[in-house]
């Protein structure tokens, strides 16, 4: 890399080539594909309708991060893995609002979602976004697009759900940092969107681990 951090490692599933991105995402260069997990859409607006005094913002977040990642990667569709909305809050209309100024700079661009387990309770997104909405497991050529990572699929499944983190050791103390989790029939994402939160997994043998950090994204020795 000529001592440059490495912004996405190349990896190949099911005969197909893919790009693991320090931004916790996945390009799919042959089909100009982006694919996202649990973005989590209006969670902290859903929080907040509790009474819960979290942060604001966390929308413009995850459309920033999403334009950054359509400047950089030449993207006909986003996919995202379930979770695209964390609550019935996230109809809130300052939100549905961000998101459809962030959609009319994307009039081109193919967005479909595979419905999760928030997006069963909070519902579709306002039918002007023009998304695609699909139930898993969605198979494109070899790859099968899931929320759940156990999902019974065709094809090498791609999921979410989990938003894994790995606990990096360095002497008494370490990192918990965002994590894919490679397997040979299952790879699962880590969480793409802000406020989201992330469970540790323990890679079974046999399965590998990239962790992103600072915009760079690094194999694990296991």
């Amino acid at each position: 890399m000529n001592g440059q951090r490495p912004t996405h490692c190349v990896v190949e599933l099911a005969g197909e080539q893919l790009w693991l991105l320090a931004h916790k995402a996945v390009y799919w260069p042959a089909r100009k594909m982006l694919v996202v997990a649990d973005i989590h859409f209006g969670k902290a607006a859903a929080f907040r309708a509790l009474g819960v005094p979290v942060p604001r913002g966390t929308t413009s977040q995850n459309l920033l991060a999403l334009d950054a990642l359509l400047a950089t990667y030449a993207s006909e569709e986003v996919v995202f893995l379930g979770d695209f909305l964390h609550a019935r809050a996230a109809h809130a209309p300052a939100t549905v609002a961000a998101m459809l100024v962030w959609r009319t700079r994307h009039p081109g661009l193919r967005l479909t979602v595979v419905r999760g387990n928030h997006d069963q309770h909070a519902g579709d997104p306002a039918a002007a976004l023009g998304i695609r909405m699909v139930d898993e497991p969605h198979t494109v050529g070899n790859l099968s697009f899931c929320h759940h990572p156990d999902t019974a699929a065709a094809g090498h499944v791609l999921a979410g759900h989990v938003h894994p983190v790995f606990h990096l050791r360095a002497g008494r103390g370490g990192l918990r940092l965002p994590c894919f989790l490679l397997g040979q029939e299952r790879t699962i994402l880590p969480s793409f969107g802000a406020f989201t939160g992330g469970h540790a997994v323990r890679p079974a043998a046999g399965e590998r681990v990239y962790v992103t950090a600072d915009a760079a994204i690094f194999p694990v020795p296991l």
